[in-house]
């Protein structure tokens, strides 16, 4: 039997794993809107949230303050818990999070690659597993400080096994506090709809340290080759396939804009690339689809280590 905590008004309590630049994002966006926010981080994050909420700079949604309360760990039950945590930090990060409190809430992963829900369904209830894509460049500048700089947000919410009314609850709850939002019924679909988009994006913006619009001019021919790759093996797998939409959604694209990848690199962070090179490759092996630029840029990333 499901257990609902919304109350009347449909206030909703949320966990938000990761208060970074989208973690941080909508904690504060969903505060703003009236719902329960829990940021669960370590120690010196978590305390510096409780004494000054989290500042957001937007200009979509505004400059403001939002008030968030914050822990090291979860510690009672809450409706949904969105994980924002780069995928180097997932393992870790999920300590915060133990399955026997968490019970039967969403699990909203928003997570690059298509490899993570099959493992967060090993450690949580398998049929509240609902992964999420989000279409916004957000960073988090300082703790408990976002500045959110693409003029929209947009918000892909899936889960195939995740009952219908728990999916549009927290969309709704989601959609009204700011980012628009949707519900998707194919979760492979939308899954691979995003690294169709996100690998060319992510790969090629970091191998040439490049912003988007110096990359789709300068190395055109790579990119369309890289979407063509990608497209193929989203097809393979059950995705869309459409090369010259991708390539026009880049083209559509704010010239400046950078990846989460590139970010990390230039900041001397570890890099994602094996949550979305390495699951482009494993799955155009399995299905037998030569990617060979994709494969030459994952290796010269993973070689130089940037």
């Amino acid at each position: 039997m499901t257990t609902h905590r919304t109350t009347a008004n449909d206030r909703l309590t949320v966990a938000v794993l990761g208060p970074g630049g989208i973690g941080g994002l909508l904690a504060a966006l969903l505060s703003r809107a009236g719902h329960r926010v829990i940021c669960l981080a370590g120690d010196e994050t978590a305390k510096t949230l409780r004494t000054n909420g989290i500042r957001v700079r937007s200009g979509l949604f505004g400059d403001f303050t939002a008030e968030v309360e914050a822990d090291t760990e979860l510690r009672e039950q809450v409706d949904a818990c969105l994980i924002a945590v780069k995928a180097t930090h997932l393992d870790a990060a999920l300590t915060r999070v133990p399955p026997t409190v968490l019970g039967d809430a969403l699990v909203v992963p928003f997570l690059n690659g298509v490899e993570h829900p099959a493992s967060l369904r090993a450690r949580y209830r398998a049929d509240r597993v609902a992964p999420a894509a989000i279409r916004a460049e957000s960073t988090r500048v300082a703790p408990g400080e976002i500045e959110h700089v693409t003029p929209f947000a947009e918000i892909d919410l899936t889960g195939d096994p995740v009952p219908d009314d728990r999916l549009d609850a927290l969309a709704k709850a989601l959609d009204a506090a700011g980012p628009t939002t949707k519900v998707h019924a194919d979760e492979t679909a939308t899954l691979w709809a995003k690294l169709s988009f996100l690998a060319p994006f992510a790969l090629l913006t970091t191998r040439h340290s490049l912003p988007l619009g110096d990359v789709r001019t300068r190395h055109r021919a790579e990119l369309t080759s890289v979407i063509e790759e990608t497209a193929a093996v989203s097809r393979a797998c059950g995705g869309p396939a459409d090369p010259e939409h991708l390539l026009a959604r880049f083209d559509a694209f704010p010239p400046g804009t950078k990846s989460s990848m590139q970010r990390d690199a230039e900041a001397g962070r570890p890099l994602e690339l094996d949550a979305i090179g390495g699951a482009l490759l494993r799955a155009a092996e399995r299905h037998g689809v030569p990617v060979p630029v994709t494969t030459r840029l994952v290796r010269e990333l993973g070689n130089t280590g940037s």
